[in-house]
């Protein structure tokens, strides 16, 4: 039989899908650019959200800081927004954090090409 999917989950994955869309269609910050929402994580007594994102295009802490603060300024607007549009009894508070793991997931390809081709350089010295 298949694993249950939690009410926690399917809250997470509704929010995740349409805080990207208002984030895109809706906020007018020029300080959140262009945004990705990457996960959402709800409190098990559906009252809070953690949501995660990154920047495209910048993968520093600098540029994350003013975007931080923008959808943090902005989570009112958006949770009003997310109350009109969705079914839900009540909408979660909403927190943003940016995610900086696909910032390091790029650097540690980068590393392993890099220790690829001097591999490969040192078998073609051989």
């Amino acid at each position: 039989m298949a694993k249950e999917y939690a009410r926690t989950e399917r809250v997470a994955d509704h929010l995740q899908r349409e805080l990207a869309s208002l984030i895109q269609r809706e906020m007018r910050d020029p300080r959140v650019g262009m945004v990705s929402v990457t996960g959402v994580d709800v409190s098990r007594d559906l009252r809070h959200a953690r949501v995660y994102y990154t920047v495209l295009g910048s993968d520093t802490s600098d540029d994350a800081a003013e975007a931080t603060e923008a959808l943090n300024r902005a989570a009112g607007f958006l949770r009003s927004q997310l109350s009109r549009d969705s079914s839900m009894r009540s909408v979660p508070q909403l927190r943003f954090y940016f995610d900086s793991s696909v910032g390091r997931g790029r650097d540690l390809e980068d590393l392993i090409q890099r220790a690829a081709s001097a591999d490969g350089r040192h078998e073609a010295e051989d």
